[in-house]
């Protein structure tokens, strides 16, 4: 059975194909004019859509036109009592028709030209439905590659003191130089795609242990986690086991914006990777709409405040205050308190005068995949 909008502004044409149809066993819903149509096709999905070329004020063209942009997957078929051969070539290879049925058109005839249209229908889609399967073993094996053979970096940001500028830890960003997933948000939406991120979450663990083997034993290193993995606790444990050695050094970062509420098991991912000797941060901190009860749940050992406050802040006295507020809350926890994306000497003055322990930005260094000078030197020596 298909659902069928049949327009046409004649109510006998109108009741008569809905007459056809309906015997045929399908579901018809009719329209007197174009505007009604395209009204109705905004709030209900459409295998075929009948329409009549002599319409008033929209003919039925453009009515199919601009169905293909509202419904993309409903078949078009023109009625039309009068065949115009060059307007009906033009339609059908602009891709605006699918068919034309001519009136007066025989019973048989209009339910052919559905179940016609229908049959190529499902073809199309099992033909979509193959390419679509293809596309996700070609990306799944893209992401095999990507993963295995050497193509993911681990860039290192500084984060530095607010009182000195003495670097303090490191940020480690994901980098790819696959030529197709070529950034860190195709990889990671590939692994979310292909439930491959324990498969992703490892690799991060395995290139973060090849950079705490160089820096210097009083930096620590910052590394962020998928919201998914604190699902499962198991894998999460078993993805960091090559870090375990600095587990002391490592933080693991929970973006604000995950949806804790919603993540099965969370709380013991987090119990038990904290057992392990890993500290855990809130990152991103004002940029979702739940801060207050995500520091309340994690009751973080770092807190890291969104850029989007950090910006004009040596401007705006309410972010100096807010800042302030959450460096006393830092104090009064036990926790130290991040500023991310510091550009300006204004800003990281503004900053220092809240109160923030340490600061980030490209003020103080872009994301590089080389320890910087001094600490290279620092290290071989």
């Amino acid at each position: 059975m298909a659902r069928i909008l049949a327009v046409d502004d004649d109510p006998l044409v109108r009741r008569a194909i809905s007459r056809v149809l309906v015997n045929a066993g399908h579901e018809v819903v009719p329209a007197g004019h174009g505007a009604d149509a395209l009204q109705i096709a905004s709030d209900r999905a459409f295998d075929v859509a009948l329409v009549d070329y002599h319409l008033p004020f929209i003919d039925g063209l453009e009515v199919l036109q601009r169905l293909r942009e509202v419904q993309p997957g409903c078949l078009r078929i023109l009625v039309t009592g009068a065949l115009d051969l060059p307007m009906i070539m033009d339609a059908v290879n602009r891709g605006e028709v699918m068919r034309v049925v001519e009136k007066p058109f025989e019973s048989a005839g209009l339910v052919g030209a559905v179940e016609d249209a229908m049959t190529a229908r499902r073809r199309m889609m099992e033909v979509y439905r193959v390419q679509e399967q293809a596309a996700s073993e070609h990306e799944r094996e893209m992401l095999e590659d990507c993963l295995g053979g050497g193509h993911l970096r681990l860039a290192l940001q500084p984060i530095v003191s607010g009182k000195d500028t003495s670097i303090q830890a490191f940020e480690c960003l994901l980098r790819s130089t696959h030529s197709v997933l070529d950034g860190p948000l195709s990889v990671i939406r590939a692994a979310e795609r292909h439930q491959m991120l324990p498969e992703l979450g490892q690799a991060v663990s395995r290139y973060a242990a090849g950079w705490m083997e160089q820096i210097p034993g009083n930096i620590k290193l910052f590394m962020n986690l998928h919201p998914d993995e604190l699902a499962d606790p198991d894998g999460m444990c078993e993805s960091l086991k090559p870090l375990q050695p600095w587990a002391e050094r490592v933080v693991l970062e929970i973006t604000e914006r995950s949806r804790l509420q919603g993540i099965e098991a969370w709380d013991e991912s987090v119990d038990r990777v904290t057992k392990m000797g890993f500290s855990i941060a809130v990152d991103d901190l004002g940029a979702g709409y739940s801060s207050l009860s995500v520091l309340a749940e994690l009751q973080p050992s770092f807190i890291k405040v969104d850029m989007s406050i950090v910006r004009g802040i040596d401007c705006d006295p309410r972010k100096q205050r807010l800042v302030d507020l959450l460096c006393r809350f830092a104090d009064a926890t036990s926790a130290t308190l991040i500023a991310e994306g510091v550009e300006t000497t204004e800003e990281a003055s503004a900053l220092r005068d809240c109160g923030a322990h340490l600061l980030q930005g490209y003020l103080f260094g872009k994301p590089s995949t080389e320890l910087p000078d001094g600490l290279a030197t620092m290290e071989s020596a």
